[in-house]
Order: C-alpha cells, then structure tokens, then sequence
C-alpha cells in the first residue's frame, strides 16, 4: 500500500526494488476509467530521508522524503520486509565511494547522445574573450595549473595584469583556503567587473600587504571609474563577521582598506539554510490547512526571506557593476557556497547571454563547477556527516525562476528546465556535479568515465524552449527584479510538484508548447501538399494534353482538395487498404461523348485521356521538373504523405497516464507523436525520424509503433 503525501486514502501497489537506481512502485487505481496501471519510478539518490512510523492496522509504514520534494509512504504487510526494504534503501540511497554512484554504470540508449556531448561545453578562455575583457589589464593566468595555489580553484583564473605571482601567492595565504580574488565577470560596456573570494584570515590585528595591493591593483582594471572606491560586498551578516574574527577569520580591517567601500547584505550560513528548508517541506505536508495556518508555517520558515535576500544582493551588485560602472568584490566564508549564488545570479541580470539555454549551462560550469561548489558534501551524496547538507544550489534555482516570473520574455529557457537542472544536481544519474572541485573530477576522469547532463539537456532542447521567449526582449540589457514582499512567490511547481491537486488540469505554458509544435507540423505540411498540388496542376496543363483537358484539370483539384482534407482519423491502413478509390478520384471524369469527340490536334478524347491522364501514376521525371525532389512519386505514396501527418492532436486535460504505464505528473512532459497525435510518455517517444508529409525533411519525434510503420512503408 502507498500513500501519497496530503492522501487520506491508500492505494494497492506493487513495489519493485532495484539494485540500479529506480525504485519502481505501481499503483492500479480502482476507480480509473481505464483500469490500468500506472507506474512511478524514484531514483535511489533522490532519497533525502526515511523513517519507519508506528505500526497501524494497515501494515508496517515506511516513509520516504525525496530531494525532489516527493514524498510518499510505503505501508508493507510484515515488519521483517518493512526492515528489509528499510535496509536495502539505506545502502542504495548513499554510496561509500564515488565510483559507486549511477553515473559510472549509467549507459542511455545506443542513439540517444555520444559520451562525449556536453563535456566541451565550457572553456575559461572561451569564455573570457566572449565578455571581451582587455588583456591590456586582464589576463588568464595558469599559476593554479597543478592546483597548488588552491585546490578548489580551475586550474585557469583572470587575474589583473599587473599582478605579479608573489602578489597572488601572497593573497592565497591570505585567504580561507586559499581562493584569493579573481575575475568572474567583465562588464564590456563600462569595464567595470564581478570578483569573488574567500573571506580574510584577519583575526584581530592581522594584515596582508600583498592582498591589500591586489585589491588596488583590481580597483586600476576599470579606468573609467578609476577614482570611485572597489566595493567589497561581505554576504554575511555583520554580527557573523565580527563573531568570526574571534576565530581568527572575518573580514578586512576598515582602517587598513580605507580605499574601499564595505557592505553587509545579512545572507544566513548554510545551517540556517539546511534548517529553514526542513520547515519548508513541513509546511508542504500539512494536510488540509487553512489559509491562516498555511502562511503562517510559511513565514516561520524563513524560507522566502532567504530567497528575497539572495535576490536583493544580487540585484545590488548588478545595478552596482552596470548602472554605476563601479566593480565589486563578491566574498563569503568559505567562497563557495554563498558567492557562487550571488556571483551567478547577478551575471545573468548583467548578461543576456546567460539568460539563454547554453548559456545558463555555462554559467553553472563557471561560477558552480569550475570554482568548486562542494556539489558532493551539499547534496549528500556520500554516507556520513550530514551536518554539511545543505540547499545552495536549490536557493540558486529559485532564485532564477523569482526573475523568470517578473520577465517571463527574457529567458529562452523554461521552468522544465530548471527542474531538470535541479533534479540531476541530485539524481548521480550523469558526471557534470560529482566531485567538490574541478580536481576532484580531472581526478575521477569523469569525462572519460560519465556521461554530462548538458549533452543530454542540449539532446533534448526542444523540451526546454520557453515559447513566450523574444530575443529583443532579452537585449534590454541589464534586468532589475524588484523583490518587494508582494513578488516573492511561493514555488508550487518545485515543492509541491507531485501533489496533483493543487496545479490546474492544463498548464498554460505547455499548451503553448504544444500548440506551437503543432502549427510547425501543419505549416510544413501545407508546404508539401502546396508543392504537390502545383505539381500536379504544371504536369495537367502541359503541351501533352489539349484544351479539352481543363476539365480534368478542376477535377484533379478537387481531387487534391479531399486528399489534404484526410483528417488523422484515417490511419495508414485504411489509405492502403483502398488506394484504388483515391486514384480514381484523382482520374477525370470523362463521358463517352467526350472521349469520341476529335481535339484540335486531331486526336481523339480517349487517345488524348490514355496519353497523360492515366499516367497519374505519375512519372515524377516532370513532377521533378517542377520543383520536386523525388524521383519516383506515386499515387500510393502521394497518399502515404498525406497520412503521415497528425492533423488533430489530442488534449493534454485528460492524460493522466501513457500506455506503458507511466503516470504523469503535473511537471511531466507529455509528448506527443507527429504522425498519430497521441500521447506519450518520454521513453515511448525516443525516435526521431522524417515524415514524409515534412516538406522539410527534419527528423520529428513519433511513437514506436508509428515509427516501424514509416520505416516499413518508406522501404
């Protein structure tokens, strides 16, 4: 028995363990009007939690919380299975070692994505001279090239020009765990640039000469504002620096930077974060709550103060760096955690460029992967202290769809997306976040051994297209969310994605996908059946057939006329299975009287009908001549295009489940197959191929079953 989060009622299921990665439970409803199964899978490392409740006269409860906010409880007959599966779990849900984890036994489907898609994705130098940052004073340093300066690091950094290799070694020194100051982004229209570090280990009296002079020498990279002051941006509360200094770390002394500007932005630790986050899903299980008990436990939570403060600071350094051309320097406790969702957020307010599918892939690369967010301690991905949990890259996340929501035209990419995104940083299922460092996975030679999320992602791109997405409303330049208390939203679609009750039965955005897909099929359709139709007409009316044969001519449109008006009704075999009554619509009606009656040229009617009508089992030499680009094009086959194509699709408000037995979720992509119209589930629809009823021969996705079809008529 499985019981739904926020269910009353139980539900029988099957449960199914398995010892790579899914967890398989299905479920048949009693009251479906199908009848059939539905099936719902949960990867091994999406587990956070369980728990094994008080025995009930049900059975033995085994509850399950998930990193996706998916929350179920397993009701099991015996408490000796209710151990079993317990156990089983424990072990599968956390890995002793990295090498055990799903990435380095995970093989997709021969045709799905080659092993090398996705992991060249990113190059630091690339990257740089695409924001066009003056080597007259930036350059790309490779004195972290064996990662001895500081392993967290890439092994290239951008660091001013007139920084000399003591000065920077001098600074790492300085720094917690070495991560001196260094470029992450160059703002080309006034030179003013975003720099991260690692917080001082100032104590109380401490000083470093050669870290002072590298903060000058960064304050010089912007000639245009010379004189204004480098702001350096603490994310921490100022009560937690000063705290901090007591254990000889903190912050640099005022009076020693006196040419520098000092701000507090009060973003909480990661502690605070973890905690705040547990309140979160306790609110999100409450059952039946009022609104009153609702907004309360959400406001206890602290959870979108949290949010709202990531937004605000974000916001700061990105009107600092663009309105006022002054550059800031990003620093937190350890570098990793919090300046990374800052940094990150405040270069895609800055940077269209990041505002679109493979530029947001490179901003995680940059900012997350290459200057080591610990992907491997903050999501859990090993047995073992679980003090270092914590929700970074989730608040990352959010934080992106806060913006999305005031500039839904801005962002190429959709809310799938960053589920997506958010999911696989989770799942082990790919390479692309295993590892604490850049080190770690040259070490693991995970490019080598994995398969990258973005191959996957970039495979699969037509799934995350936002289709309100205009690339002039991206232009704007630099984006200015306004974060009052009235625009941070409660993200339904992350925390509450499973609960299916609370999301309407048609979500607009992906009406407006399908409908978008939808009318690329019709218009490359008409495109053909246009081409064939003037074909047919050019072949009619040419020398080879007499006045006589204008008739014919209107015959044969009306002829097409109901040809395109096949609707997706009629499959493929009811087409083949009478090509005799299309052809003989397409002939033209002639009477005996006309067929005897002499042409101008002398010849009769039925000489004339026998010489070129008849041959409508066309010789596609002179439909070729016209424009086509087959060489043999028959009745049949003119009849296989039109019937390649689904003219209707069917509504998305009903689906509930695919015919493998898949449920769909509110957040699930349903697709849909391009010949048939129906509705799949993403592993019934993993071929794509040409329809020939496309005029423009791109590969389409299509069902199974219409794929062997295509594929058997096209031979």
């Amino acid at each position: 028995m499985v019981k739904q989060r926020l269910l009353r009622e139980s539900i029988a299921c099957r449960l199914a363990l398995q010892q790579l990665p899914p967890l398989i439970y299905s479920t048949a409803e009693a009251n479906d009007i199908d009848c059939h199964q539905t099936q719902t899978k949960i990867l091994h490392m999406h587990i956070s939690s369980m728990e094994r409740l008080q025995l009930t006269t049900a059975g033995f409860p085994l509850y399950i919380q998930c990193k996706t906010f998916q929350c179920i409880t397993v009701l099991i007959p015996r408490e000796k299975d209710c151990q079993e599966v317990h156990a089983i779990l424990e072990k599968y849900s956390r890995a002793m070692r990295l090498e055990d984890l799903y990435a380095f036994t995970y093989q997709p489907s021969c045709d799905a994505f080659y092993q090398v898609a996705g992991w060249a994705l990113y190059d630091t130098q690339t990257e740089y001279l695409r924001m066009e940052f003056p080597e007259k004073h930036w350059c790309i340093s490779l004195i972290n090239k064996n990662y001895e300066i500081c392993d967290t690091y890439p092994k290239c950094v951008a660091v001013p020009r007139s920084a000399t290799t003591p000065l920077l070694v001098g600074s790492s020194k300085f720094r917690s765990h070495g991560r001196l100051p260094v470029l992450c982004y160059y703002y080309k229209h006034n030179q003013a640039t975003i720099m991260r570090c690692s917080q001082p280990l100032s104590g109380f009296s401490a000083h470093c000469l050669e870290d002072e002079q590298l903060l000058h020498c960064i304050r010089k990279t912007n000639p245009t504002h010379s004189s204004a002051p480098l702001c350096i941006v603490d994310t921490r509360p100022a009560v937690n620096s000063a705290v901090c200094r007591v254990t000889v770390t903190g912050s640099e002394n005022a009076n020693i930077y006196s040419d520098f500007k000092f701000v507090f932005l009060s973003i909480e630790n990661i502690h605070v974060m973890r905690d705040s986050l547990h309140k979160l899903v306790e609110v999100c299980e409450l059952r039946e709550p009022s609104v009153e008990e609702f907004l309360a436990a959400l406001q206890s939570s602290g959870w979108l103060k949290h949010i709202k403060s990531i937004v605000d600071t974000s916001a700061f350094i990105a009107t600092t760096v663009g309105d006022e051309g002054v550059s800031v320097l990003v620093q937190c406790s350890d570098g990793g955690d919090i300046a990374a969702q800052v940094c990150s957020l405040a270069s895609l307010l800055l940077d269209p460029f990041y505002r679109t599918l493979q530029g947001f892939m490179i901003l995680v690369e940059k900012e997350w992967l290459s200057f080591g967010h610990k992907f491997t301690d903050r999501c859990g991905y090993l047995q073992g202290d679980q003090k270092e949990t914590s929700p970074i890259f989730t608040q990352f996340i959010e934080a992106v769809w806060q913006v999305m929501q005031q500039f839904p035209c801005a962002f190429q990419f959709n809310e799938r997306f960053l589920l997506a995104v958010h999911d696989h940083a989770f799942s082990c299922q790919f390479g692309t976040f295993i590892g604490n460092c850049e080190k770690d996975r040259v070490d693991l030679r995970l490019s080598e051994r994995t398969y990258s999320l973005w191959g996957y992602l970039l495979k699969h791109m037509g799934e995350f297209i936002n289709p309100l997405y205009r690339r002039e409303d991206s232009q704007l330049g630099v984006l200015r969310p306004v974060s009052n208390p009235q625009n941070i939203k409660f993200w339904r679609g992350m925390y509450m994605r499973f609960e299916g009750w609370v999301h309407p039965k048609e979500s607009v955005m992906e009406r407006l996908c399908i409908m978008k897909d939808q009318s690329s099929s019709l218009e490359d359709h008409i495109k053909l059946v246009a081409k064939r139709v003037t074909s047919v007409k050019n072949l009619i009316g040419s020398k080879t057939y007499t006045n006589s044969c204008v008739k014919a001519n209107s015959m044969t449109d009306s002829a097409f006329s109901s040809m395109s008006a096949l609707s997706e009704d009629a499959t493929i075999n009811d087409v083949m299975s009478a090509p005799t009554y299309m052809t003989r619509s397409l002939q033209p009606a002639v009477n005996k009287a006309d067929s005897l009656s002499p042409t101008n040229d002398g010849r009769s009617r039925s000489e004339d009908y026998e010489s070129g009508i008849d041959s409508l089992q066309i010789s596609t030499n002179t439909i070729a001549s016209s424009g086509g680009e087959n060489n043999h094009i028959t009745v049949e086959q003119m009849l296989l295009e039109l019937d390649s194509v689904a003219v209707e699709w069917k509504s998305v408000r009903k689906a509930r489940s695919c015919s493998c037995a898949m449920q769909f979720e509110h957040f699930t992509r349903k697709y849909h197959c391009w010949r048939c119209g129906r509705i799949y589930c993403g592993r019934c629809v993993d071929k794509q191929i040409h329809l020939p009823g496309h005029e423009s021969q791109r590969t389409v996705p299509v069902c199974r079953s219409c794929c062997k079809k295509v594929l058997c008529m096209s031979v």
